[in-house]
């Protein structure tokens, strides 16, 4: 039986919160059309104007659309599990910092800072229909080395961006699961502290 992918999913927030926020999620199939450069410049500008540390922008991103050498070049530093599934994106990208202040001391917030930009380039591209899917899964020595970053620099992170919708028959039947689980959080009360940390058993 043929599953299309929807972009909405049901989200049980405690609170109200924007719904371009409640709606966003982040798929492994993806509609059989492309995102377009124009598409790709309004994400990325939202990304620019993230928070940033001392405003140093330490975020640098590659980024290949299907069928173009960046693309496959990018594909070949991923893990063999979400190459599996990545192909399903019309693109492809690499989110790299610069560990490095402009004097050379350590950016130890870099990190952070990376993840407001992909923050909001996530939340611009789902008001236009699009959804972006992070990875931990990437070869980081060898992309770093195949792009030809400098030393201080990390690659942190593998995106992929598509527009919602596909078929998750075109998943493994495990994932196929994880496509169609309720979404699930943290309760606040297990991550909040009016006063000091106190250690609580996961559930």
């Amino acid at each position: 039986m043929n599953k299309e992918n929807t972009a909405l999913k049901e989200t049980p927030n405690d609170h109200p919160i924007i719904d371009n926020i409640k709606d966003r999620w982040s798929p492994r199939v993806f509609a059989d059309m492309p995102v377009s450069q124009t598409d790709l410049q309004s994400m990325f500008e939202a990304g620019r104007w993230a928070a940033s540390s001392n405003n140093f922008q330490p975020w640098n991103i590659v980024w290949g659309i299907k069928g173009s050498e960046t693309y496959d070049r990018i594909m070949n530093h991923l893990v063999e599990f979400n190459q599996s599934w990545a192909t399903n994106a019309p693109v492809l990208m690499l989110g790299v910092i610069n560990t490095k202040t402009p004097d050379g001391k350590e950016n130890y917030h870099a990190l952070h800072d990376l993840g407001q930009f992909t923050a909001n380039m996530a939340i611009q591209a789902h008001s236009m229909g699009i959804a972006i899917h992070q990875m931990a899964g990437v070869n980081f020595e060898s992309a770093k080395e195949d792009f030809g970053f400098p030393e201080e620099y990390h690659v942190a992170t593998a995106i992929t961006a598509g527009y919602y919708g596909g078929n998750d028959n075109d998943l493994n039947d495990d994932l196929q699961k994880e496509e169609s689980a309720l979404r699930k959080r943290k309760k606040q009360d297990e991550f909040l502290f009016n006063g000091d940390f106190i250690e609580r058993e996961s559930l």
